[in-house]
Protein backbone atom coordinates (compact mmCIF):
# COMPACT_ATOMS: atom_id res chain seq x y z
CA UNK A 1 0.00 0.00 0.00
CA UNK A 2 1.04 3.56 -0.60
CA UNK A 3 1.71 6.02 2.16
CA UNK A 4 -1.57 7.83 1.49
CA UNK A 5 -3.55 4.64 2.05
CA UNK A 6 -1.94 4.12 5.45
CA UNK A 7 -2.60 7.74 6.34
CA UNK A 8 -6.28 7.35 5.44
CA UNK A 9 -6.53 4.10 7.41
CA UNK A 10 -4.90 5.79 10.40
CA UNK A 11 -7.26 8.78 10.25
CA UNK A 12 -10.33 6.53 9.97
CA UNK A 13 -9.12 4.39 12.90
CA UNK A 14 -8.46 7.49 15.01
CA UNK A 15 -11.88 8.92 14.17
CA UNK A 16 -13.53 5.60 15.04
CA UNK A 17 -11.78 5.48 18.41
CA UNK A 18 -12.75 9.09 19.11
CA UNK A 19 -16.41 8.40 18.29
CA UNK A 20 -16.40 5.26 20.44
CA UNK A 21 -14.82 7.14 23.35
CA UNK A 22 -17.40 9.92 23.15
CA UNK A 23 -20.18 7.30 22.98
CA UNK A 24 -18.89 5.58 26.11
CA UNK A 25 -18.25 8.80 28.03
CA UNK A 26 -21.74 10.07 27.24
CA UNK A 27 -23.07 7.23 29.41
CA UNK A 28 -20.66 7.62 32.32
CA UNK A 29 -22.16 8.05 35.79
CA UNK A 30 -18.89 9.05 37.48
CA UNK A 31 -16.94 12.17 36.50
CA UNK A 32 -14.40 11.45 33.73
CA UNK A 33 -14.68 7.71 34.32
CA UNK A 34 -14.54 5.52 31.22
CA UNK A 35 -15.19 2.29 33.12
CA UNK A 36 -18.63 3.30 34.38
CA UNK A 37 -19.59 4.58 30.94
CA UNK A 38 -18.66 1.24 29.41
CA UNK A 39 -20.45 -0.64 32.21
CA UNK A 40 -23.67 1.32 31.68
CA UNK A 41 -23.49 0.64 27.93
CA UNK A 42 -23.12 -3.08 28.68
CA UNK A 43 -26.06 -2.89 31.10
CA UNK A 44 -28.23 -1.29 28.41
CA UNK A 45 -27.45 -4.01 25.88
CA UNK A 46 -27.95 -6.70 28.53
CA UNK A 47 -31.38 -5.47 29.72
CA UNK A 48 -32.64 -5.25 26.15
CA UNK A 49 -31.43 -8.68 25.06
CA UNK A 50 -32.10 -10.67 28.25
CA UNK A 51 -34.97 -8.81 29.92
CA UNK A 52 -36.59 -6.99 26.99
CA UNK A 53 -36.87 -4.02 29.34
CA UNK A 54 -39.70 -1.54 28.87
CA UNK A 55 -39.42 1.89 30.51
CA UNK A 56 -42.21 4.32 31.33
CA UNK A 57 -42.08 7.75 32.91
CA UNK A 58 -38.47 8.46 31.99
CA UNK A 59 -39.31 12.17 31.83
CA UNK A 60 -39.49 12.13 35.65
CA UNK A 61 -35.79 11.25 35.98
CA UNK A 62 -33.58 14.18 37.11
CA UNK A 63 -30.81 14.93 34.62
CA UNK A 64 -27.27 16.01 35.54
CA UNK A 65 -25.86 19.06 33.82
CA UNK A 66 -23.08 16.96 32.31
CA UNK A 67 -22.24 13.21 32.25
CA UNK A 68 -20.99 11.92 35.57
CA UNK A 69 -22.32 14.78 37.69
CA UNK A 70 -24.70 14.21 40.58
CA UNK A 71 -28.35 15.18 40.96
CA UNK A 72 -28.64 14.80 44.73
CA UNK A 73 -29.53 14.73 47.39
CA UNK A 74 -31.93 12.20 45.90
CA UNK A 75 -33.32 8.85 47.06
CA UNK A 76 -34.43 6.36 44.43
CA UNK A 77 -37.13 4.23 46.08
CA UNK A 78 -38.25 1.01 44.36
CA UNK A 79 -40.33 -2.04 45.16
CA UNK A 80 -38.17 -5.18 45.27
CA UNK A 81 -38.90 -8.05 42.90
CA UNK A 82 -35.58 -9.74 42.04
CA UNK A 83 -31.82 -9.55 42.37
CA UNK A 84 -31.63 -7.92 38.95
CA UNK A 85 -33.63 -4.85 40.08
CA UNK A 86 -30.65 -2.48 40.62
CA UNK A 87 -29.20 -3.35 37.20
CA UNK A 88 -32.51 -2.62 35.46
CA UNK A 89 -32.78 0.77 37.14
CA UNK A 90 -29.13 1.75 36.67
CA UNK A 91 -29.34 0.95 32.97
CA UNK A 92 -31.78 3.86 32.62
CA UNK A 93 -30.46 6.39 35.13
CA UNK A 94 -27.96 9.04 33.93
CA UNK A 95 -26.45 9.20 37.42
CA UNK A 96 -25.18 6.66 39.95
CA UNK A 97 -27.03 5.95 43.17
CA UNK A 98 -25.29 4.05 45.92
CA UNK A 99 -27.54 1.10 46.61
CA UNK A 100 -28.46 -0.06 50.08
CA UNK A 101 -28.61 -3.86 50.24
CA UNK A 102 -29.24 -6.53 52.86
CA UNK A 103 -25.92 -7.89 54.09
CA UNK A 104 -27.25 -11.46 54.27
CA UNK A 105 -27.86 -11.33 50.50
CA UNK A 106 -24.19 -10.49 49.89
CA UNK A 107 -23.29 -13.18 47.35
CA UNK A 108 -19.54 -13.79 47.56
CA UNK A 109 -18.98 -14.37 43.79
CA UNK A 110 -20.27 -10.85 43.16
CA UNK A 111 -17.99 -9.17 45.71
CA UNK A 112 -16.03 -7.20 43.05
CA UNK A 113 -19.34 -5.74 41.86
CA UNK A 114 -20.33 -4.74 45.42
CA UNK A 115 -17.00 -2.99 45.94
CA UNK A 116 -17.06 -1.22 42.61
CA UNK A 117 -20.65 -0.10 43.14
CA UNK A 118 -19.86 1.16 46.68
CA UNK A 119 -22.84 -0.76 48.05
CA UNK A 120 -24.03 0.19 51.54
CA UNK A 121 -24.90 -3.04 53.35
CA UNK A 122 -27.77 -3.10 55.82
CA UNK A 123 -28.22 -5.65 58.59
CA UNK A 124 -31.96 -6.24 58.33
CA UNK A 125 -31.87 -8.25 61.55
CA UNK A 126 -31.90 -4.89 63.31
CA UNK A 127 -28.38 -3.45 63.26
CA UNK A 128 -28.76 -0.89 60.46
CA UNK A 129 -27.58 2.25 62.30
CA UNK A 130 -24.12 2.32 60.61
CA UNK A 131 -25.75 1.94 57.20
CA UNK A 132 -28.17 4.79 57.94
CA UNK A 133 -25.29 7.04 59.00
CA UNK A 134 -23.34 6.24 55.83
CA UNK A 135 -26.42 6.85 53.72
CA UNK A 136 -27.04 10.23 55.35
CA UNK A 137 -23.39 11.23 54.85
CA UNK A 138 -23.64 10.36 51.17
CA UNK A 139 -26.85 12.36 50.76
CA UNK A 140 -25.35 15.33 52.63
CA UNK A 141 -22.51 15.37 50.09
CA UNK A 142 -25.06 15.74 47.28
CA UNK A 143 -25.17 12.06 46.35
CA UNK A 144 -28.01 9.74 45.44
CA UNK A 145 -29.12 6.57 47.22
CA UNK A 146 -31.04 3.57 45.93
CA UNK A 147 -33.36 1.95 48.48
CA UNK A 148 -35.72 -1.04 48.50
CA UNK A 149 -37.89 -0.12 51.50
CA UNK A 150 -39.74 -3.43 51.68
CA UNK A 151 -36.52 -5.00 52.90
CA UNK A 152 -37.32 -8.30 51.16
CA UNK A 153 -38.35 -9.53 47.74
CA UNK A 154 -42.08 -9.23 47.09
CA UNK A 155 -43.56 -12.62 47.80
CA UNK A 156 -46.22 -13.25 46.61
CA UNK A 157 -45.33 -11.24 43.49
CA UNK A 158 -47.32 -8.06 42.89
CA UNK A 159 -48.05 -7.59 46.59
CA UNK A 160 -46.60 -4.57 48.39
CA UNK A 161 -44.85 -5.49 51.65
CA UNK A 162 -44.64 -3.05 54.59
CA UNK A 163 -42.06 -0.30 54.09
CA UNK A 164 -39.28 -0.24 56.68
CA UNK A 165 -39.19 2.91 58.86
CA UNK A 166 -35.53 3.44 57.93
CA UNK A 167 -36.54 4.84 54.55
CA UNK A 168 -38.68 7.47 56.29
CA UNK A 169 -35.76 8.32 58.56
CA UNK A 170 -33.42 8.78 55.59
CA UNK A 171 -35.90 10.99 53.77
CA UNK A 172 -36.91 13.01 56.83
CA UNK A 173 -33.39 13.75 58.04
CA UNK A 174 -31.80 14.38 54.66
CA UNK A 175 -34.65 16.44 53.15
CA UNK A 176 -33.78 14.65 49.90
CA UNK A 177 -36.18 14.41 47.00
CA UNK A 178 -37.65 10.97 46.33
CA UNK A 179 -37.85 9.30 42.92
CA UNK A 180 -40.29 6.34 43.13
CA UNK A 181 -39.79 3.41 40.73
CA UNK A 182 -42.24 0.57 40.14
CA UNK A 183 -40.69 -2.72 38.93
CA UNK A 184 -42.69 -5.58 37.42
CA UNK A 185 -42.22 -8.67 35.27
CA UNK A 186 -38.82 -9.77 36.58
CA UNK A 187 -37.97 -13.49 36.97
CA UNK A 188 -38.94 -15.30 40.16
CA UNK A 189 -35.78 -17.21 41.00
CA UNK A 190 -34.10 -19.00 43.85
CA UNK A 191 -31.54 -17.77 44.70
CA UNK A 192 -32.42 -14.15 44.00
CA UNK A 193 -29.34 -13.58 41.82
CA UNK A 194 -30.55 -16.26 39.41
CA UNK A 195 -32.65 -13.48 37.89
CA UNK A 196 -29.45 -12.10 36.34
CA UNK A 197 -29.32 -15.01 33.90
CA UNK A 198 -33.03 -15.74 33.54
CA UNK A 199 -34.78 -14.05 30.57
CA UNK A 200 -37.87 -11.98 31.21
CA UNK A 201 -40.07 -9.20 29.92
CA UNK A 202 -39.45 -6.69 32.68
CA UNK A 203 -40.91 -3.23 33.10
CA UNK A 204 -39.92 -0.24 35.19
CA UNK A 205 -42.04 2.86 35.66
CA UNK A 206 -40.73 6.11 37.13
CA UNK A 207 -43.29 8.13 39.08
CA UNK A 208 -43.23 11.86 39.69
CA UNK A 209 -40.57 12.94 42.23
CA UNK A 210 -41.77 13.74 45.75
CA UNK A 211 -40.56 16.44 48.12
CA UNK A 212 -41.38 15.57 51.73
CA UNK A 213 -39.35 18.42 53.21
CA UNK A 214 -42.38 20.68 53.67
CA UNK A 215 -44.98 18.08 54.62
CA UNK A 216 -44.22 17.91 58.33
CA UNK A 217 -44.51 14.12 58.26
CA UNK A 218 -42.43 11.99 60.60
CA UNK A 219 -40.34 8.98 59.48
CA UNK A 220 -43.09 6.40 60.05
CA UNK A 221 -45.64 8.61 58.29
CA UNK A 222 -43.31 9.11 55.32
CA UNK A 223 -42.78 5.35 54.99
CA UNK A 224 -46.55 4.74 55.19
CA UNK A 225 -47.29 7.47 52.65
CA UNK A 226 -44.73 6.07 50.22
CA UNK A 227 -46.20 2.60 50.52
CA UNK A 228 -49.69 3.97 49.87
CA UNK A 229 -48.41 5.72 46.74
CA UNK A 230 -46.98 2.43 45.42
CA UNK A 231 -50.25 0.62 46.14
CA UNK A 232 -52.22 3.37 44.39
CA UNK A 233 -49.85 3.43 41.40
CA UNK A 234 -49.87 -0.34 40.87
CA UNK A 235 -53.30 -1.41 42.06
CA UNK A 236 -51.56 -4.28 43.86
CA UNK A 237 -52.78 -5.35 47.30
CA UNK A 238 -50.92 -4.68 50.52
CA UNK A 239 -49.30 -7.77 52.02
CA UNK A 240 -48.74 -7.29 55.73
CA UNK A 241 -46.98 -10.58 56.50
CA UNK A 242 -43.29 -10.18 55.66
CA UNK A 243 -40.96 -13.09 56.44
CA UNK A 244 -39.95 -13.86 60.02
CA UNK A 245 -36.42 -14.59 61.17
CA UNK A 246 -36.32 -18.10 62.64
CA UNK A 247 -32.96 -19.67 63.55
CA UNK A 248 -31.08 -17.29 61.22
CA UNK A 249 -33.38 -18.08 58.30
CA UNK A 250 -36.17 -16.00 56.81
CA UNK A 251 -39.44 -17.94 56.96
CA UNK A 252 -42.53 -16.90 55.02
CA UNK A 253 -46.07 -17.54 56.20
CA UNK A 254 -48.76 -18.95 53.90
CA UNK A 255 -49.28 -18.78 50.95
CA UNK A 256 -45.51 -19.23 50.87
CA UNK A 257 -42.56 -17.21 49.69
CA UNK A 258 -42.63 -18.18 46.04
CA UNK A 259 -38.88 -18.27 45.62
CA UNK A 260 -35.78 -16.21 45.64
CA UNK A 261 -34.78 -15.17 49.13
CA UNK A 262 -33.93 -18.09 51.33
CA UNK A 263 -30.85 -17.28 53.40
CA UNK A 264 -28.99 -18.96 56.20
CA UNK A 265 -25.98 -17.54 57.99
Amino acid sequence: MGAWVWIIVGVVAWAGCAVAARWVMAATVRPNNVETGLLVRVYRVYVRLVHHLQVEGAHHIPRPQSPGEGVGPLIVVANHTAGVDPVLIQSVLPFEPRWMMASDMRAAPLEPLWEYGRIIFVDRRGGDAPALREGLRHLASGGALGVFPEGHLERPPRHILPFQPGVGLLIGRSKARVLPVVIDGTPICDPAWGSLITPSHSRIRFLAPIDYSTTGLGPAEIAADLRRRFIDATGWPAWDRPPRLVDDQWVWDAPGPGAGESSTT
